[in-house]
Formats: structure tokens, sequence, C-alpha cells
């Protein structure tokens, strides 16, 4: 078990360190609300009815209206202005005969354990109630609400039962009660001889919860004869930029696949005409492109130098005919 809450028992000048822990636990089978149709899980979803948007947890606050019509809204700052006992804190009230509180009045159980090295404090209050027979009445103070405690002892462990407050048990009066005759002292003794025959010491593993033994029952075989088994759902699509995400791998393998559709080939179709026997000559092409680039860049350079040779030869000739006329 794992401990809900850690503080004292405050008995008169005496502090007892418990650590609290919830005493009971419910073992009802639990059922998920599906789609009858196709099996999938209900889900919840906090609207606003104004916007319509969806509302996170955080955003939400707590609003009250009153008999009138008049709306009020309270957040966290406000409720912890409230007056609450010691949040860590059990104080004693009073002590009260135990067979003074109606059973009613009970609400939820709590084991305490003490939390100290030396728990001679704890011991001492079980073993004076248990001796006195009296019900110590506390406050108890558990998520920022303060109840009212009765704390007892059960089989020499410390037991909290928190408390209705007195105006949340309803009054009631019959009327099919009004004017009922009282009955015969015969009846009476008769219906406690019934009684005493069917007397016996409370025993609660003598009971047990039929309901819940043929309900499981009832699963085991269906999961066993697989009748009424739900289909594995396909994983919900994430949203927003999840979403977004999902549909680029998934562009990208429809991409991969078709391009290997076009590489391979296929059976019929498009397909066909894009085999990898059409890209030869397309090399070939750009092979002789190639070379015909080539070729013309020798064709230019060689005529690019005839010219310059031609130019060079008149330049020479007058170079003689100058030389000559100077010599004669």
């Amino acid at each position: 078990m794992r401990s809900i809450w850690k503080g004292s028992i405050a008995f008169g000048l005496v502090n007892v360190p418990v650590k609290v822990y919830t005493a009971t636990e419910d073992h009802d089978i639990r059922f998920h609300q599906v789609h009858a149709k196709d099996g999938g899980r209900i889900k919840y979803d906090r609207v606003c009815t104004v916007c319509g948007q969806s509302v996170q947890y955080t955003d939400i606050d707590k609003a009250y209206e009153s008999p009138d019509g008049d709306k009020v809204v309270l957040s966290d700052e406000d409720f912890a202005k409230l007056p609450v006992a010691e949040k860590h804190e059990i104080p004693v009230l009073q002590f009260v005969p135990s067979d003074q509180i109606d059973p009613v009045l009970f609400e939820k159980s709590y084991y305490l354990e003490p939390d100290s090295s030396t728990p001679k404090a704890y011991v001492l209050l079980a073993r004076t109630l248990e001796e006195i027979e009296r019900t110590a009445l506390v406050y108890f103070t558990l998520r920022q609400k303060t109840r009212l405690a009765a704390l007892r002892v059960r089989e020499g462990i410390l037991v909290l039962q928190t408390l209705l407050w007195p105006d949340e048990v309803r009054s009631v009066e019959f009327e099919s009660l009004d004017g009922v005759a009282e009955p015969r002292s015969q009846e009476i003794k008769m219906a406690e001889t019934l009684v005493e025959a069917m007397s016996d010491d409370f025993d609660p593993d003598q009971f047990t919860d039929e309901y819940q033994i043929e309900l499981k029952r009832l699963l085991d075989e269906a999961i066993a004869s697989g009748t009424g088994k739900v289909p594995e759902q396909p994983e919900p699509v994430p949203s927003g930029m999840d979403a977004e995400v999902v549909d680029l791998v998934a562009a990208l393998q429809r991409s991969l696949e078709a391009s290997g559709r076009r590489t391979a080939g296929g059976d019929g179709g498009a397909a066909e005409p894009k085999k990898t026997a059409k890209k030869a000559p397309a090399k070939s092409t750009v092979s002789k492109s190639g070379a015909a680039k080539t070729t013309a860049s020798k064709s230019t350079a060689s005529k690019s130098a005839s010219k310059s040779a031609a130019k060079k030869a008149p330049a020479k000739k007058a170079a003689k005919k100058t030389a000559a006329r100077k010599g004669a």
C-alpha cells in the first residue's frame, strides 16, 4: 500500500506521527463503453458550450449557480482563502461512547500507521481507546476538504472513518407507516424465536460476491471461445504536427513504391513503356551530344588559329619590304 497523507494526531499535548492509507478497495469488474457496431472505445471530450472548443483540465474553473440563476466562478486562489483545519494535523475534539455514533454517518475508512522510530505514543492511544470503549471525534483535512471523523481501534490498529455532517443525512417519514397497529406479544415472541434460531457470530469470510464470481466466469468463457471478442482497432491518426509528419512519411512511401514500379516495370498498363531498355538510347544520345560538342569546339579553335595565322602573314611581308628599302 502507498500512504496518501502524512501528519500527526494532536492528543492534548501529545503528538502521534502517523501515515494514512485507504482501508478499502473496490473489486467490481470494470467495463469500457464501446461502439456496438465496431467495438471502438467511446471517448469523452470537455467541450465549451460557448466557443465549441475542447478545454484542457488546467483551464477549467468551478462555477456555482444560485437558485435564482446567478452564476459565479471561483478559481483555486479563491478556494485557498477558505478556512480549513491544519492540513497535517488530526486534532482530537472529544471522546464519545462508540454506540452513540449512528452507522449511517460512516463514510470512508483509513488505516493509520505509526510514522516514528519509537511508536510508543501510537500504542498508548490505541490501547487507551480499547480500554475505555470510546471513539475519538477528530477533524481530518484531505485534498483541501475538512471532514468530521471517528478515530477507533480495529485489531490493534488505529482506524479513521470520515463521518457525514448531520445535514447530509436525510430525515425521512413514510405515510405508509402511519396508523399501523402494534404487533401482538405472541407475534413478537415467535419472531424472537426465529431470530434466535438464525443467530450466529459475524464472520465476513462466510459471505461471497456471487455476482462478481459468475461475471468473471462468463468473461473467461467468452475469451476462451472467442465470442464477442473485439477485433484489433487501427491506431488513431495523431492530430496537428504529428499528423503532418505521418502524411509526409506516407507520401514518401508511396513515392518510393511508384519509383520502384517505374524502374522495375510491371505486368501491364502505363508502366510497360518505361522499362530500362528505353533508357539506353538516351545514354547514347548524351554521348553523341558530348562528342558533337567536342568536335564543334575543336573546329572553332582551328578556324581561330587559321585567322590568326592569316593576320600574321601580311605583317611579316610588310616588315621584309621595309628592311629592303633601308638596305637600298
